[in-house]
């Protein structure tokens, strides 16, 4: 009975070919969304793993200048006859390839260069030819050098014996960094005593920039799991709508005696055999998502994070098992309440047939009251939600009860616009609305979200580049910005540039940590380009004046949230302690920063010499200034930026920064079109009852096809009214809380309604070529076919 119950079935497949398509599709679609994202995530995050492993960040402690300069091998020599056990490491950077000197007689096991290869000459490594390590990729593109080809090598990264790296990055007899390794000798001297300049930073358990690029990932996760979503209302359509259309089977079979836990078992295998098959063809399209994606992601890291990320995408099981995962749950979900009704269900509770308008309503009670729940939860979190977690809480509550809403504010609606409806026709245009909207919410509610992610992401963005944009024609207030690469070239560049500009603004800084976090601190000079241009959050009385007589200090916004830390309050730096002055934005910087006079930089940080500088000078003169400077100095046009180039710089930063949320909303709307789309395709031939009485009364089948144009339009019209409000409060949930969270500062929000009304056009083209093959297909309904409606009436 087994076998037979089984054809009978997936008979109901064979006659409904467009509802299979709609379950495979939708399935298929939102497992590529997902998996897309996590194989780019999974890409990622491989990368960290192999960088974090060349050094063994995470693993071991470390040994760095407090002011985080170099220090000299001395020190090294020092501290190994002191019995300390270290090993150091130097690093920079060679035509934009990372360079990384290791010393392997001393490293710990697992850190310094990748396993050796057969044929790896291990004395031409550690001889002065110098031989380095590194994957296909960075060979070509150091051909010149000696590259031993190592697949698992990290990407962008090439990794060499310490006095090779010291000589092609030009730091002879300079160390960046010692690893402590775990086992100790006993009784040694303690570090303030061989090393007082030196100080310890303790194994995080992770890679630094795995832990800073924590959440980018889980913004790409969270926009994987909306477009899963939005694909999982196409399954539950489906689902629900082939449940609906199977009752008088599933009653002749339970008659015959079928056991009900039996029917349950087969229609379950029967869904997760699609979901097997739509979980394989999501995980290919999501291969090609991420590949197509990855670069943009690539870039971005490396922008934002100096996150090297290789540019090539592996068929990783974390990510292609996770597909598989969560297409068959995702199935089980969207089967979940139809499974459990026909469990519930009398044995010939089958025969009765209902309309979906009339199921719609019975359950109309449980999702108002869940939205109800949902809104007013996300109404609590919007003031006491902190953290990722609380944002991603509120924005899931968010949507989910405004998705859930959605069919009783359509329904409440159309029924206030049927009470002003005078003409028969549109009383029956209306009523037959609400008719159908039960079986387009599930569409209706992928079109919501899909606008909503629109409308938030891109409030979002478009706040974020205004506000960049005057930020960044705030900071780079300098004209010209030039790099000098010795003393020799500072010195020249000086001597030349003083009468010629109206003032030369060094730009220095030191690594060090405030309140606990990793702080940049940098030595301003004093001049009104300071006061005129930088714009405080939060400002004690003549702020830059008590900075530049050494009294205070200026910080970001990162470091004050983080640290919280407000005006007023006192921060220790090289055991000096000043009180905060002022709190400044500083978008873009995933770190925290503060800003000292330059006079008490130089007495704390005596060592570093500026070799960053910002001109102010007439801007026209720039170009002949640049000529000039390189005949009688040497410092070459390419140490020089304008900066009208720093700024295009960073905003291509910026742009490629937003390209994969985009790409994501662009797919995600997408998919809510193809939703409606299969939506009213497989509702078409449930229409024929509906409109046959009709076209009795005298409409002719063009009308009603364009009824059918106009019906799916004024929905979608009326989804985006609800979209709107729905896609602001998701700007300010991003820009208030999860940004806040994710990267330590809050942005202005700014409305943008050409945009909004630009999105509303496409979202209303989109439902109505949706519509347009479902409206043809029923103006062109055979009169054979209207008529048979009747052939049973007496």
């Amino acid at each position: 009975m087994t076998t037979t119950t089984l054809h009978a079935l997936l008979s109901h497949w064979w006659r409904n070919p467009l509802q299979l398509f709609t379950l495979l599709a939708g399935l298929a679609l939102a497992t590529a969304l997902w998996s897309g994202v996590q194989a780019v995530n999974a890409e990622a995050r491989a990368s960290y793993d192999a960088a974090a492993a060349t050094l063994g960040e995470g693993q071991y402690d470390r040994l760095v200048r407090r002011d985080g300069q170099p220090m000299t091998q001395e020190t090294y020599v020092a501290l190994r006859r002191a019995g300390w056990l270290v090993s150091p490491v130097v690093q920079g950077r060679l035509d934009g390839v990372r360079i990384i000197g290791v010393e392997p007689l001393t490293a710990p096991g697992g850190v310094g260069p990748v396993s050796l290869q057969e044929g790896t000459d291990l004395t031409s490594f550690l001889t002065g030819e110098g031989q380095l390590f590194a994957n296909a990729e960075v060979a070509e593109q150091l051909a010149e050098l000696s590259i031993v080809v190592t697949p698992e090598a990290a990407p962008n990264t090439a990794v060499t014996d310490i006095g090779i790296a010291q000589r092609l990055l030009g730091k002879p007899n300079q160390i960046d960094s010692l690893i402590v390794l775990r086992s100790q000798p006993i009784g040694r001297p303690a570090l303030d005593v061989v090393a007082p300049d030196l100080t310890m930073q303790p194994a995080q358990g992770g890679s630094d920039i795995a832990q800073l690029t924590d959440s980018f990932h889980l913004n790409l996760t969270a926009f994987g799991l909306l477009s899963f979503a939005v694909g999982i209302f196409i399954v539950n359509g489906a689902i629900g709508l082939a449940f609906e259309q199977r009752r008088p089977v599933v009653r002749t079979l339970r008659a015959l005696g079928l056991p009900l836990r039996r029917l349950i078992l087969l229609l379950g295998a029967e869904l997760m055999l699609f979901a097997l098959v739509a979980g394989v063809i999501g995980v290919a399209l999501g291969y090609v998502i991420a590949a197509l994606l990855l670069p943009d992601v690539a870039a971005t890291l490396r922008g934002l994070y100096g996150a090297d990320v290789s540019g090539t995408l592996q068929l990783r099981p974390s990510w292609w098992l996770s597909g598989m995962a969560i297409a068959l749950g995702g199935t089980a979900l969207a089967a979940g309440g139809a499974l459990y009704q026909l469990a519930q269900m009398p044995l010939l509770a089958a025969a009765q047939p209902r309309a979906l308008a009339m199921a719609a309503g019975r359950r109309a009670i449980w999702h108002g009251t869940a939205a109800a729940i949902l809104l007013m939860l996300s109404g609590v979190l919007m003031f006491t939600a902190t953290g990722m977690i609380g944002g991603f809480l509120l924005l899931g509550a968010l949507l989910i009860g405004a998705a859930l809403a959605l069919p009783i504010i359509l329904d409440r609606l159309l029924a206030f616009a049927s009470s002003l409806a005078r003409s028969v026709a549109a009383q029956w245009f209306w009523a037959d609305t609400r008719q159908q909207l039960p079986g387009l919410s599930l569409a209706l509610m992928a079109l919501l979200l899909a606008m909503a992610a629109n409308v938030g992401v891109s409030t979002m963005v478009s706040s974020f580049r205004l506000t960049f944009t005057d930020f960044l024609d705030q900071r780079l207030a300098s004209e010209l910005y030039v790099r000098t690469e010795s003393d020799a070239q500072t010195a020249a560049l000086i001597a030349f540039a003083t009468p010629r500009t109206d003032i030369i603004l060094p730009i220095q800084s030191a690594d060090t940590e405030v309140a606990g976090q990793p702080t940049e601190v940098y030595g301003a000079r004093d001049h009104a380009t300071y006061r005129d241009n930088w714009v405080f959050l939060q400002q004690a009385r003549d702020p830059w004046d008590s900075t530049f007589s050494g009294q205070t200090v200026l910080i970001n916004e990162q470091l004050s949230r983080r640290a919280n830390l407000m005006v007023g309050d006192e921060i220790t730096l090289q055991g000096t302690a000043f009180a905060i002055a002022g709190v400044y934005g500083d978008y873009g910087n995933p770190i925290g920063q503060a800003v000292i006079g330059e006079g008490v930089f130089a007495a704390l940080y005596p060592n570093i010499r500026p070799q960053s500088f910002g001109l102010r000078m007439d801007a026209e003169a720039v170009p002949d200034f640049v000529d000039a400077l390189e005949a009688a100095t040497g410092i070459t046009a390419t140490q020089t930026v304008n900066q009208a180039g720093i700024k295009a710089i960073s905003l291509a930063i910026f742009e490629r920064t937003f390209t994969v949320t985009t790409a994501l909303n662009i797919l995600t709307l997408a998919v809510a079109g193809f939703a409606i789309l299969m939506s009213l395709l497989t509702l078409a031939s449930m229409r024929v009852p509906q409109l046959a009485p009709a076209w009795a009364m005298g409409m002719t089948r063009q009308q009603l096809g364009r009824l059918e144009l106009v019906r799916a339009v004024m929905l979608a019209l009326l989804t985006a009214v609800v979209a709107l409000p729905l896609g602001l409060a998701l700007a300010w949930a991003l820009l208030a809380v999860v940004n806040v969270a994710a990267f330590g500062w809050k942005l202005p929000m700014y409305l943008f309604p050409l945009d909004y009304a630009r999105m509303g056009a496409f979202a209303l083209l989109a439902a109505g070529l949706a519509a347009l093959w479902p409206a043809r297909r029923l103006a062109r309904t055979p009169p054979a076919d209207l008529l048979k409606v009747f052939s049973n009436e007496r």
